[in-house]
């Protein structure tokens, strides 16, 4: 799956302590968390690129198809009416709204990019189903911004009320941007707090008051939601399950020793963890509330001394009580969250928050509970609850640390065990999509009629008869010559269209499995493909190998490697408008950060032993075809004749098992079925005759 430009992937830091022979590349020492060289007690932003990166053009004097936007210009000059929107309006004024503007995101109170049915408040509203993605109604307009993934989506699934504002194209304001210039002074600007980072409100609310506009906090209720009514969907409440430590690799205990050492270091007595995938990895627990990720909605509050999980305690089994009960885990109800941060404010607690993921509304929470402290007792006020310091260095009362969670690289840093579940699955999803492959090519043959779905489904199908399979990781990409030009690109039976032997068809698709995650992309053509997707293929492919190939020193970023990948489309004015590279979870999350290898500079995570990401250069024309090739790598270390300056150089090992096409014949596609077997993934530049790699 294509690399995504989202908020949650930032740096974090853990250091898995254990080594296994499968694995002699990677070396491995306790403690598990790294230490942080930030300061302690003052937060300090990371480095940023540019609002919008502009992109390059994608296109070059050979290309003839029609750009996007002057097709739709022939679409209805007169707005369709929105019954939703309307709906909305009549809500600004209501008393205690009293707001000229909303924002609708994509995330839910977690910043998560999946989200459950339920808090797809954007999609309802918009119609646009894509995962990134935000729109604001004012009293007379509508507007959606999401990136250049999206574009041909978002034209076909909103209506003429909308305005699509394409992110990072020439001239597209930033949502905030837009704000100031539709909006008189004095506006006010609402959102719900539960639904954007502190940071990311923060953000807003500075670049709104530019233009005097006033950002305002709706804590007590959701907007959408209040028009959703009784259609929306319920919460998620499937059971929680223990992730085996055959699989995780490091018991629950040991994770909370190392994080507790670090509050402790950075002069902390409490972290709230939100990100779904953190709580699940830290607690080496499972679920099932959000499509595709193995998460469940929960809020984990670590203390020096204690640690309380706050979710749903109707998905909590017995066997994970008595999993959570030997950690020392307390369970509190999901929604007392806020109760419980006013509670340690009151108690005198520092507490780690890391703003970027962390939402406003708890961030916000605290400060008012800090602030509240310091009025009724003074600033150095006795304490008569507990005492989580003695030392006179420290400040009295509570006080933030606001620092990134240290959860989130440990996690990014597999150890030995995760990278075995990962290897295993990956063998198990190749024969799957061997068993798919040779397949499909039976039924080309035959000429019969198969639609994208069709193909979506018999992956699945395949896939489900392997030993550990949850889920898909993504919904799966199956795009049959122009629609594999919408770079996410969803298949739906009554619109998806038939399987094309003569133009190239694009998959993008992964799994979950009990010990690891999988994404994999293949592009292919059943035919004779012409002289240019021939030539854009072939160049895709080199970025891919390039990157497969490269070596770089320690400390070196993902953005450093990007234009590995692209420089072959370069040299011929093509580019492509998403990340080359984004983190992959063990039996986790598809997208994890803080690693990534993108054109988006602001990201000066080091690649790291152990790290996953994905390689996946593409190239699309819209309208004409879409073309893509994905693997997931492992970072390693690499054993140079020479190690200038005394450091240590690495690079990658594929953990896909699945080969890539390498010639083009006519009605031989990919190679005969009995080469996909368990072979790993191999390379030709030629695609013009058979030629071995």
């Amino acid at each position: 799956m294509h690399s995504l430009p989202s908020h949650a992937m930032r740096p974090l830091c853990l250091n898995p302590s254990l080594c296994s022979s499968r694995f002699p590349f990677f070396s491995f020492s306790i403690p598990i968390f790294h230490k942080f060289k930030n300061n302690p007690t003052i937060y300090k932003k990371s480095q940023k690129g540019p609002p919008f990166f502009s992109i390059r053009c994608c296109g070059s004097g050979s290309v003839t198809a029609k750009p996007s936007w002057e097709l739709r210009r022939n679409r209805a000059a007169v707005q369709e009416p929105d019954e939703k929107v309307d709906a909305l309006r009549q809500l600004f004024t209501k008393p205690g709204i009293g707001i000229d503007a909303y924002i609708i995101p994509s995330q839910d109170a977690h910043q998560s990019e999946f989200i459950a049915e339920c808090y797809m408040r954007r999609a309802y509203i918009s119609g646009f189903t894509g995962s990134a993605g935000t729109a604001i109604v004012t009293k007379d307009k509508a507007a959606l911004w999401t990136d250049g993934r999206y574009f041909l989506q978002a034209e076909k699934q909103l209506n003429t009320s909308w305005k699509l504002m394409r992110a990072g194209n020439f001239g597209v304001p930033q949502a905030s941007e837009w704000l100031n210039d539709v909006l008189a002074p004095g506006g006010r600007v609402g959102i719900d707090p539960f639904l954007f980072s502190y940071d990311a409100a923060e953000e807003l609310k500075e670049v709104i008051s530019k233009k005097n506009l006033e950002l305002v906090y709706l804590y007590d209720l959701n907007l959408v939601d209040e028009i959703w009514k009784e259609s929306r969907p319920k919460p998620p409440n499937k059971p929680i399950r223990v992730h085996d430590l055959k699989y995780a690799g490091i018991d629950v205990v040991s994770k909370l020793s190392s994080l507790r050492a670090e509050l402790v270091a950075a002069g902390s007595s409490a972290i709230v963890i939100s990100m779904l995938d953190e709580v699940a990895w830290l607690l080496n627990l499972r679920g099932s509330d959000v499509p595709h990720s193995p998460v469940m909605y929960a809020y984990l509050i670590v203390e020096v001394d204690a640690a309380k999980l706050f979710v749903d305690d109707s998905k909590v089994t017995s066997e994970v009580m008595y999993h959570l009960k030997k950690a020392g885990v307390d369970l509190r109800p999901y929604d007392s969250i806020l109760s419980e941060i006013r509670r340690l404010a009151a108690e005198g607690a520092h507490l780690w928050l890391d703003t970027s993921s962390v939402n406003a509304a708890i961030v916000e929470t605290y400060k008012a509970a800090c602030d509240k402290y310091l009025m009724n007792r003074g600033s150095r006020g006795k304490r008569k609850n507990k005492q989580y310091f003695e030392s006179d260095s420290l400040p009295v009362g509570p006080s933030g640390v606001y620092m990134q969670s240290p959860v989130s690289l440990a996690k990014a840093l597999k150890n030995p065990s995760e990278l075995e579940g990962m290897q295993n699955s990956h063998l198990r999803d190749a024969a799957a999509l061997a068993q798919f492959w040779c397949w499909l090519e039976e039924e080309i043959h035959k000429n019969v009629k198969l639609t994208e779905v069709d193909l979506a489904d018999k992956l699945l199908e395949f896939r489900s008869k392997q030993d550990g399979f949850l889920d898909t990781s993504f919904d799966t990409i199956s795009g049959s010559g122009a629609n594999g030009a919408i770079i996410h690109y969803t298949p739906e039976a009554e619109s998806c269209s038939v399987v094309d032997p003569n133009k190239l068809f694009l998959l993008d698709s992964g799994a979950q499995y009990v010990d690891g995650t999988t994404d994999i992309t293949r592009t292919v053509h059943f035919g004779e493909p012409t002289a240019r997707e021939k030539e854009c293929f072939t160049r895709v492919l080199k970025g891919h190998i390039a990157l497969d190939e490269a070596v770089f020193p320690e400390n070196t970023p993902g953005f450093v490697l990007d234009a590995f990948a692209r420089s072959a489309l370069w040299k011929i004015g093509l580019d492509y408008r998403h990340g080359t590279g984004h983190g992959v979870g063990a039996a986790l999350n598809v997208h994890e950060g803080p690693q990534s290898i993108s054109f988006r500079y602001g990201n000066m995570t080091p690649l790291q032993k152990g790290m996953i990401v994905s390689n996946e250069p593409g190239y699309y024309e819209d309208h004409a075809f879409g073309i893509r090739i994905e693997n997931l790598l492992c970072v390693q270390e690499i054993n140079t004749p020479n190690r200038y300056g005394g450091i240590e150089y690495l690079g990658f090992e594929k953990l896909t098992f699945f080969p890539i096409q390498w010639c083009w014949k006519q009605a031989l596609p990919l190679t005969h079925c009995s080469n996909f077997k368990y072979v790993n993934t191999f390379y030709s530049l030629s695609f013009y005759s058979f030629q071995k790699p």
